[in-house]
């Protein structure tokens, strides 16, 4: 897996995303088992704290759970990770309308702009 972080935003919740995208696209399968905290932390160029810190948040949410001494495991239930996403989805969707109504935009204006970027 290709680590794709920015550096301008917390860390650790855009490990959780991209491993749930991860999840979601099929590259991780239930039960599958993740690579070592400790190589995740090297690939991704973070401290492994920090990758500690995201597993333990997915494995609260149901996404990944914990075999003492084995390592980390995408849970049966995949349920939660595509929720995961679609929460990020949502998000991300309100922030750009709210940015784009700041611009003087209305819902509609902002609807033509996203079918035209859609067309091309």
């Amino acid at each position: 897996m290709k680590w794709d972080l920015d550096k301008g935003r917390p860390i650790s919740p855009q490990i959780c995303e991209q491993v749930c995208l991860a999840i979601v696209l099929g590259e991780f399968l239930p039960n599958d088992k993740l690579l070592s905290v400790r190589e995740i932390a090297l690939a991704a160029g973070v401290n492994p704290n920090t990758v500690q810190k995201s597993f333990d948040i997915l494995e609260n949410k149901g996404i990944l759970y914990s075999q003492r001494g084995s390592g980390w495991y995408v849970c049966e239930d995949t349920s939660m990770a595509k929720e995961q996403l679609s929460e990020l989805y949502r998000e991300k969707t309100r922030l750009y309308f709210d940015q784009m109504t700041a611009l003087g935009m209305d819902v509609g204006e902002i609807k033509k702009y996203v079918n035209d970027f859609n067309d091309n």
